[in-house]
């Protein structure tokens, strides 16, 4: 098992997927599937997988986990266990995490298995642990600038959909949805769209990620909303070769084109 020691390790832990990237001398970046072994916990997955991919002494981790925001200016770390353990109800099995994200005036709280995040510390002497869909609010926070409309954005990814939208520097909305189908995806998004009470003529739906039925779920959605977009990431990064690998998620590829 070979060590590269200046390169930064990037293991992405989903809740049934774990992949690693690492850039290569030319800056190109090589993605590693790794196929999760049902049945097993995420923490021994890990544990093999490390086993045999090429380890790097920094590592950034992001985590597909359950996110509690927190409006900056009311976030206490002395508090923020308890406040996600009310959100969302877990067992003692997890440690409570948080990102900063001052251009969003708002700090992400999450959640990690305990015994997941041991296997990284043990394994990795600077460890950064990053909630995997905060590169994506970040950069199309920076997308809601454009034009005068209000924007509304869907991300799909491992039957979830994250819905929000942003009012200058501030979230205005922020959730997450299961949605195993189109018609519960469709729901989610009208219910959110009514309740921030858009403008169906005028306001705009974005949608991008592993968006399933697209041309149906578009469909369908216009016949309420005119103005529903779907992101195509090789035009939204002015085709940066992350784009083009196959099955990298879209979260994935903006950390990499646009950082953190």
């Amino acid at each position: 098992m070979a060590e590269l020691t200046n390169k930064r390790l990037t293991i992405r832990i989903g809740r049934n997927t774990l992949s690693f990237s690492m850039p290569d001398d030319e800056n190109n970046i090589s993605f590693i599937p790794y196929v999760v072994k049902s049945g097993v916990s995420m923490a021994a997955n890990l544990r093999k997988a490390l086993k045999i991919i090429a380890m790097a002494p920094r590592v950034r981790v992001l985590i597909d986990s359950q996110v509690l925001m927190v409006p900056i200016e009311q976030f206490d770390e002395q508090t923020m266990e308890q406040l996600h353990h009310h959100a969302f109800p877990h067992d003692d099995q997890d440690v409570i995490l948080y990102n900063v994200l001052p251009d969003l005036n708002a700090v992400a709280v999450f959640n990690i298995n305990r015994d997941l995040k041991q296997v990284v510390d043990d394994n990795f002497s600077e460890v950064r642990f990053i909630t995997a869909i905060s590169p994506v609010w970040r950069h199309l926070h920076q997308r809601s600038f454009t034009g005068t409309r209000f924007k509304l954005y869907g991300y799909f990814h491992e039957s979830r959909l994250e819905v929000f939208s942003f009012q200058q520097n501030r979230f205005k909305f922020c959730n997450s949805f299961e949605a195993n189908r189109t018609k519960d995806a469709i729901f989610f998004l009208l219910y959110v769209w009514k309740q921030l009470q858009y403008d169906n003529n005028y306001d705009e739906l974005h949608l991008v990620g592993d968006i399933p039925d697209e041309e149906q779920l578009v469909e369908e959605l216009k016949q309420y909303l005119p103005k529903v977009y779907v992101i195509n990431p090789s035009a939204d990064f002015n085709r940066a070769p992350v784009t083009e690998i196959i099955g990298m998620p879209y979260d994935l590829q903006t950390l990499f084109v646009k950082g953190r």
